[in-house]
């Protein structure tokens, strides 16, 4: 089930970038949520167990039952796009070659690139599948809280207790535009979000009120948070799930090249092979999970949270 969920992720993450690349743009807006996977998998069991033609079990994975669910997967996600080209009269300054700033006024073309993400909830795709009493009431089982653990398990290998918050951080995954996680933090507007997004992870589970992870919305903030009270490790380091991964980019963006800052920032999901892997906010504008060789010269180093 793990490599299925992570090939369908990769499937997704696809159809975005192929948007992104085969539309030209000036500015890109990104904005809505992707349906969480424990709801895709409840829509998916109660389906699949319960179908009156062909009941089958839901414990292991064929190509017949991949299909299946990547069909309830894009049932429940929509993914849109629309451009629009604005030209707008826009006031610069220019040198006269005397001395002299000279403003002049000049008409700037900008072309946008819309791209929202819709999804039907669990219950909404009950009704769209006529599901039963019965069938509702398993499917209500299946999400119910004390359930949690299974899905942990079952989505990413993750057992009680073994990083709560990569949990979270991995429902998010598909988001894009940051806005429930910069809004919550308290901005009115897009913001660089990646900080935002590890603060509000960490709040879902009480650790910002247990003070075992800092709210931030700047990497170099928190990065000296872990720093001054001795919970941090460099790039060499093998990390466990749930530390909080930081970058100094290499000449990416805006962030210029390594200057021994953090520049982005976020949750460690697993260590497989010699590889890191991550889910960061603010990746491409979006929820995504990241994989990183140990060591790799962009990881400027690590928090390691006192769980």
């Amino acid at each position: 089930m793990p490599a299925v969920v992570r090939e369908i992720n990769q499937e997704y993450e696809g159809k975005l970038d192929e948007i992104k690349n085969g539309t030209a743009h000036d500015t890109l807006e990104m904005s809505g949520s992707r349906a969480v996977w424990p709801e895709v998998l409840a829509i998916y069991a109660v389906k699949t167990t319960t179908d009156p033609d062909n009941p089958q079990e839901v414990a292991t994975i064929d190509d017949s039952k991949k299909e299946l669910l990547k069909e309830i997967f894009w049932a429940m996600n929509e993914i849109s796009h629309r451009s629009e080209t604005a030209t707008t009269i826009q006031t610069v300054e220019t040198d006269d070659g005397a001395g002299n700033i000279v403003e002049e006024e000049v008409e700037v073309t900008t072309t946008t690139l819309y791209i929202t993400v819709t999804h039907k909830t669990a219950d909404e795709m009950a009704n769209v599948y006529n599901f039963t009493a019965d069938q509702r009431a398993q499917l209500a089982e299946l999400l119910a809280e004390e359930n949690r653990s299974m899905w942990s398990s079952a989505l990413y290998g993750i057992g009680v207790g073994d990083g709560e918050i990569v949990v979270v951080a991995l429902s998010q995954l598909g988001n894009v535009g940051g806005q429930p996680y910069w809004s919550w933090y308290g901005f009115n507007s897009r913001v660089e979000w990646c900080a935002c997004f590890v603060s509000w992870c960490a709040n879902e589970c009480g650790y910002l009120d247990a003070g075992v992870i800092p709210r931030t919305a700047g990497c170099i903030s928190g990065s000296d948070w872990f720093k001054d009270r001795g919970l941090w490790q460099d790039n060499s380091y093998e990390p466990r799930p749930g530390d909080i991964i930081y970058f100094d980019w290499d000449n990416k963006g805006s962030s210029g090249p390594q200057d021994g800052l953090a520049d982005h920032v976020g949750i460690v999901e697993k260590v497989e092979n010699g590889l890191v892997y991550t889910v960061e906010g603010n990746s491409g504008d979006s929820c995504r999970e990241n994989r990183y060789a140990i060591g790799h010269y962009e990881i400027y180093g690590y928090g390691t949270p006192a769980y």
